[in-house]
């Protein structure tokens, strides 16, 4: 019983990063029906700009809550600046077009980004500065309480809230909302459109830099082409809480951390990441709009 207590612990550490950057790709969805396949590779730079920021700070020699938020601001800011270009350079142009073209362009972002990475960032895993120590706070038997498993938490908790309050409680969420429901109408109503969508992507691209961070402090080796695995399992968890519900997004990426922890626990750690693309054929054939997702009649 103790070990279970103890996995599932970790189990909601990773899911809490899945549901971060699940947000990402659930809130740009729910405006422009995009699956904006470049977000894990946003991710991916989120978590480089703030590798080399530490390199600069030497966080490594000051680890503490202060080096925390200010890798954190760092990834966020690079994340923020890098989706603001993709929109405005990529995605803008074709906001009249045929969806499959969008959806080809965010492919062909993603795999530029990555390519990019690697002539850029080099071939080579780097170690992410350790950020905080990792102690044990609280010890019950077997289970243990570590210090990085209570600061992910903690801080998505914090960023959960946030999102929260900006969609329900301001102005701006309030378009968002409107334009979520029907962009032409809310046009009509005197909202910017084209600004409330930017401001999208800037809000998925934070909540992506500091689920970058989160990964650097709790899984230390970072690469190029790491947003591939960690942004197809957070658009698994947003498909499988129902891309386009915020609630959802967040349940799934719990549920898929939870599974991935006890797959590996219990069963196999080879079949960790089988078992995350399972969750995804079975949600497909059994419950296509995902937990928490609303069934839409499209024309095509």
């Amino acid at each position: 019983m103790q070990n279970f207590i103890q996995h599932l612990i970790n189990g909601v550490s990773l899911g809490s990063i899945y549901a971060l950057i699940a947000l990402g790709y659930t809130m740009v969805y729910g405006i422009l029906q995009l699956i904006n396949f470049a977000h894990s590779d946003v991710f991916m730079v989120g978590a480089y700009a703030s590798f080399y920021i530490a390199r600069v700070m030497n966080i490594d020699q000051s680890p503490g809550i202060s080096s925390l938020v200010i890798l954190l601001l760092a990834s966020m800011i690079g994340c923020s600046l890098l989706s603001l270009t993709i929109e405005r350079l990529a995605y803008r142009p074709l906001r009249k077009a045929p969806k499959i073209n969008a959806l080809i362009t965010a492919i062909g972002v993603s795999l530029f980004l990555q390519y990019s990475g690697q002539v850029v960032f080099g071939v080579d895993p780097k170690t992410f500065p350790t950020v905080l120590e990792d102690s044990v706070i609280a010890k019950f038997g077997e289970v243990e309480i570590k210090s990085l498993n209570v600061a992910i938490l903690l801080i998505t908790l914090v960023m959960m809230g946030a999102l929260h309050y900006l969609i329900y409680k301001t102005k701006l969420g309030k378009a968002m909302r409107a334009t979520s429901t029907n962009m032409t109408v809310a046009a009509l109503m005197g909202v910017n459109t084209d600004r409330v969508i930017a401001f999208t992507f800037v809000v998925g691209s934070c909540l992506a830099g500091v689920g970058s961070v989160l990964v650097g402090m709790q899984y230390p080796k970072i690469d190029p082409l790491m947003g591939t695995m960690w942004g197809m399992k957070a658009f698994i968890a947003a498909v499988l809480g129902g891309i386009g519900s915020i609630g959802g997004a967040v349940i799934g990426g719990i549920i898929m951390g939870f599974s991935e922890e006890m797959v590996s626990a219990y069963i196999s750690s080879t079949y960790r990441d089988a078992f995350a693309f399972g969750i995804l054929i079975l949600i497909l054939i059994f419950k296509p709009a995902g937990l928490l997702g609303q069934n839409r009649i499209e024309k095509v």
